[in-house]
Order: C-alpha cells, then structure tokens, then sequence
C-alpha cells in the first residue's frame, strides 16, 4: 500500500508537471499562432487585399503600413492583458457551484417538506381544537342556563358565539332575560343584574372544571339582599359534596356584606384597636353557635 501510494503521488506529481508543460506548449502555441497572424495582417496591410502574395523585392514594403500594424498590435496587446488571466480553475469552480447548488436544493425540498407537515398538523390541531371547543362551550352554556335561572329565580339567559363560523375566530356574547324583562346582552342589563349574570358564567365554567379551591373579591357589592341570599344558597351547594364526589370546594370571599359573613363558616378579620397596631381575628361561627346554643340532647 506504501509502494502503490508512493507510486500514485509520483503519477500525480509528473501529471502535474505534464499539465504545466501542457499549459505552457499551448501557451507558445498560440503566441506563435498569434505572430503568425501579426505577420499575416502587416503582410495583407503593406501589400494589400489584392495581393496575397508576397512581395518579391524588399522595396515593395511601405513603413506607413508597417507603423499601422505595429500600432494595432499594441492595441490587441492591450486588450488581451485586460481580459486578465485564463482561470484554470474555472471548471472546478463550476463544480463547487453545482454541489452548492444540488445541496440547496436539497434544503428547500426539505424544508417545504417539513412546511407540508406542519401546515398538516396546525390543520389537525385546529380541527381538535374546534371540536373540543365545542364540546366544552355547550356544556358551560348548559350549566350557564342553569346558574342563572337559580340565581335570578327565573328567567333564561345562553351564550353564543358570534363574529365567525370558526369557533376559533369567534368572540362570545352572553344574552340574558332576567324575571320580567326582555331578552338583551349583557351590556344592556343593569349592575347588579351584570354582577349576577357573570357570577353565572363564572360558576358554569367553574362546575366544568373544578378546584379545590376558589378566591371570590367582594363580588355581593352590587347585589341586594335578596341576591345575596340566591347566593349563598348556591355557595353552599358548590361546597357540598354530591353522591358522584363532584363539589367540595372550599371558598375564601372577601366581603362586607353582613348577611355573606352571617352564612359563612368561619371569618378572618384584621381589626385596629390601638393606632398602628393591626390584629387578625379568626371566628369559628358553627362553634360559636354550639357554644351558644349549649349540647344538643341526646
């Protein structure tokens, strides 16, 4: 192997020599290619078109001609040397570009490709998406129509989705028809009606999807008693637990309604008795009813 690959750079070394010696003959060449055609022009230039031949005396030659051959000489001379060098490495060169360009090629098919298939999976994940909206949108709008007839002790309310065909795209628009009014948005109905109206849609998605645990912030300000009481009613029925284990959850409301602190278990409150200094107050109120109403017989 030592012997073939001493051979080979030898082979290669003498092709190289034999290129530059080639390069060099064909060089010559055409140097005297081209002095023959110098010659061939001052000759048709001093004896003219109508004389091909070569002149027989030496007297014949002009030196005008002579000066005007030398002088398109220099000007071809001139031209040649701006043209530059011949490019010896032009065809690998060309090579090189067309690997490039084959491995471009490549890319792009590859990256449309790739294009192709996540155009195919945004498509499918679109298509879940709408159907699992769907599904999802009717059963809040289910428990939505529920919650709010319990909480307005009547009337009818739904929920639609508007502005595209796509669910998507779409926005959503809540229609309410409280005891004794006309249907109309949300927009159109009173405060407290708006209040109670979004508490609706707040526990149907909540019964959708619950969790053990749910922050409400002073959402009985607007509502009168009568409302407040609707609900508490149905606090207490989320907190409870039903025979499917559904429910249980566990509210924290801030609130300064009387008539919410009175239904709930038990209350947290900070109080100011001396300047500057804050006290937390913790109250159990089935306890302190226990306590209050003494040991139940039996």
């Amino acid at each position: 192997m030592r012997d073939a690959t001493a051979h080979r750079r030898d082979a290669d070394a003498r092709f190289a020599a034999s290129r530059e010696a080639q390069v060099r003959a064909e060089g010559v060449k055409e140097t005297a290619e081209a002095a023959a055609l110098g010659v061939e022009e001052r000759i048709v230039e001093r004896l003219g078109e109508s004389h091909p031949d070569l002149p027989t005396e030496i007297d014949d030659l002009s030196d005008a001609a002579e000066e005007k051959a030398r002088r398109k000489l220099d000007r071809l001379t001139r031209e040649r040397e701006e043209m530059g060098p011949v490019n010896l490495r032009a065809e690998t060169e060309l090579n090189d570009l067309d690997a490039r360009r084959a491995a471009i090629d490549t890319e792009r098919a590859e990256v449309a490709t790739a294009i192709a298939k996540l155009r195919g999976s945004i498509g499918h994940l679109n298509r879940e998406g709408r159907e699992r909206l769907r599904v999802v949108f009717d059963k809040v709008d289910v428990e939505f129509r529920g919650l709010f007839s319990r909480l307005f002790g009547g009337g009818r309310a739904h929920l639609a989705l508007v502005g595209s065909d796509d669910p998507l795209e779409a926005g959503l628009e809540i229609y309410a028809e409280p005891p004794g009014k006309k249907l109309a948005s949300l927009n159109l109905l009173s405060g407290g009606e708006q209040a109670l109206t979004a508490l609706s849609l707040i526990f149907a998605v909540f019964r959708c999807n619950p969790a053990p645990v749910c922050v409400l912030d002073e959402v009985d300000a607007p509502l009168d008693d009568a409302n407040v009481e609707r609900l508490c009613d149905l606090l207490e029925v989320m907190a409870a637990t039903d025979e499917d284990g559904r429910g249980g959850t566990r509210f924290l409301i801030v609130t300064h309604h009387p008539l919410t602190m009175g239904r709930m278990h038990r209350l947290y409150g900070v109080t100011m008795q001396e300047r500057g200094v804050s006290r937390l107050l913790s109250v159990d109120l089935q306890r302190a009813v226990e306590l209050a109403e003494g040991p139940v017989a039996g």
